[in-house]
């Protein structure tokens, strides 16, 4: 009797906590139709764990609000990137539970939820970038990428949006799976004029372009085909790992960059400044050094192992200069590397032919 009672008493507590979690869903819907999305939020996050032991149907009512609630954040800009993934996840999982229990009831709605809000964290992205806000744009753009990897184009913003925001281990992370995915960036972007703000957008496919303008929200709809992005790829890998100072790595792909294209200047000119900063740090080393006869010896060593350094730039300016005479930066970077090798002859006939 007593272990019937215990069970009964089990039910009831089950029952009591499903009307419960009924309840507060209610609720949280209530505040959710008001906009009042990060108070329903805080109900739904305090009754998750009440829902482990709900019907398929309730976890689906259940993920479906949720991810509306965390949508409706990410497109007001509210932990954006953050919102966008945990919104994603809740759709994932009301996907999950419709197909287990066999009743459809969210999946269309939660699937077309997701495109809309992926087309909108996109826009977010180039939003923040066109207002220097580099670090957001890169962090929603890289969002997007994990949740879409077949849109490899989120992940080269994300890369370029981290080379101008300076974060460049970030940016490595990005282009080093770019290239190991062999990205080359071929494709179509679908641009429209946003009538308001008057600023170009960039839509993820010309249906959702095609929607904003039906809606009175975009005009002059225009598409640009986009070339291959290879050399921009392993170019700003290079540079940011100038910018660590691993200059090795970046010697290696700035030469694979002069495989790809033998005359893009830029490279030139990169490896150049590359050898330029080793220099730098090896004359940082000099000055650092004492008097004693041993650092003498050393001094002696690290000034002729700097000079070759210095040396070793020349070819890629003039080079540099070959194919573009007048780059004002190879020619005085070139002038410098003259004037602190005293090479004077070189100096005044590169002087003289300016």
């Amino acid at each position: 009797m007593k272990k019937n009672l215990q069970i009964v008493s089990f039910f009831l507590l089950i029952t009591i906590g499903a009307f419960a979690q009924q309840d507060q869903i209610k609720d949280a819907q209530s505040l959710y139709d008001k906009g009042k999305s990060q108070e329903a939020l805080a109900i739904l996050n305090k009754t998750e764990y009440m829902i482990l032991n709900a019907s398929d149907e309730s976890k689906s009512d259940f993920y479906f609000l949720k991810g509306n609630v965390l949508k409706d954040l990410a497109v007001k800009n509210i932990d954006a990137a953050n919102n966008f993934t945990l919104a994603s996840q809740a759709y994932q999982d009301v996907f999950l539970y419709e197909n287990e229990s066999g009743k459809f009831k969210f999946t269309v709605k939660a699937n077309a939820a997701l495109k809309e809000m992926k087309s909108s964290l996109v826009n977010g992205a180039v939003a923040d970038f066109n207002a220097g806000k580099f670090k957001e744009s890169a962090e929603k753009s890289y969002k997007v990428y994990l949740f879409d990897k077949k849109d490899t184009l989120n992940l080269y913003n994300a890369a370029s949006s981290s080379i101008n925001a300076k974060d460049y281990d970030s940016a490595i992370k990005y282009y080093e799976t770019l290239k190991k995915i062999n990205f080359s960036g071929n494709g179509v972007l679908y641009m429209a004029t946003n009538k308001k703000t008057k600023e170009e957008d960039v839509f993820v496919s010309p249906k959702a372009r095609e929607s904003a303008i039906q809606q009175g929200l975009y005009e002059k709809p225009r598409t640009e085909a986009v070339p291959s992005r290879k050399i921009s790829v392993n170019s700003n890998l290079a540079y940011s790992y100038l910018e660590k100072k691993d200059y090795a790595k970046a010697e290696v792909i700035y030469n694979y960059v002069l495989e790809l294209d033998p005359n893009y200047v830029d490279a030139y000119i990169n490896m150049a400044y590359l050898k330029l900063e080793e220099k730098k740090d090896i004359a940082d080393e000099i000055a650092n050094l004492g008097t004693s006869a041993g650092e003498m010896q050393k001094y002696d060593k690290l000034n002729a192992k700097k000079d070759d350094i210095a040396r070793s730039a020349i070819p890629y300016l003039k080079k540099a200069l070959a194919l573009e005479p007048k780059n004002t930066d190879a020619t005085k970077s070139l002038l410098g590397i003259y004037r602190s090798l005293d090479m004077t002859n070189e100096y005044n006939a590169l002087k003289s032919s300016m």
